[in-house]
């Protein structure tokens, strides 16, 4: 199994991606790959652009990655309210030459942020999309107040019941039928 994951986020140090890398971690005999929104930065989406442009070999990329794997995670950071503009632009580009984006690939959504809420807004709007881009969405968590809940050090959730309910939602991708 191949699985592909990503913080929906060019933050260099972004905390999601490190969420996202603990995720990795965690799954069982997998072949895993962390992909970095800044190697797929493209102009900003527009008609006129495609128009001038077509569809950008690194959007074809992004979604060739998504169609050699067997599933997905993403860990999308949250700027007021919603996706950062660096994902949205991606996934713009990409709906435009596949509308069926997540190819119906098995996916746990996550999301954090320094706040109590912990992304919470962006990943309900994840969450309600993602069907709708053909994204099988098996279990989704937000961690909240990622500085309080996360050792940077050890690079693990610090809270034993909160890193069993995330351990139990990454799993979901232990046990998905090829």
């Amino acid at each position: 199994m191949n699985i592909i994951a990503f913080a929906a986020s060019n933050h260099k140090n972004s905390i999601n991606k490190k969420l996202v890398s603990y995720a990795l971690g965690l799954l069982d005999k997998v072949k895993v790959e962390l992909l970095d929104l800044n190697d797929y930065e493209l102009p900003l989406y527009s008609q006129d652009k495609e128009e001038e442009l077509g569809h950008p070999q690194l959007a074809k990329d992004f979604l060739a990655k998504i169609a050699e794997s067997d599933g997905i995670i993403i860990s999308f950071a949250e700027h007021n309210g919603s996706y950062t503009a660096a994902y949205k632009n991606l996934f713009d580009w990409c709906s435009r030459i596949e509308p069926k984006v997540f190819q119906h690939k098995p996916m746990v959504l996550l999301s954090t942020s320094p706040g109590s809420r912990g992304g919470a807004s962006v990943l309900a709007s994840a969450l309600q999309s993602a069907p709708h881009f053909d994204g099988n969405v098996k279990a989704s968590l937000s961690i909240p107040s990622f500085y309080d809940n996360f050792d940077l050090k050890k690079k693990v959730i610090k809270h034993e019941e909160l890193n069993e309910r995330f351990k139990d939602v990454v799993s979901h991708l232990n046990h998905i039928n090829l």
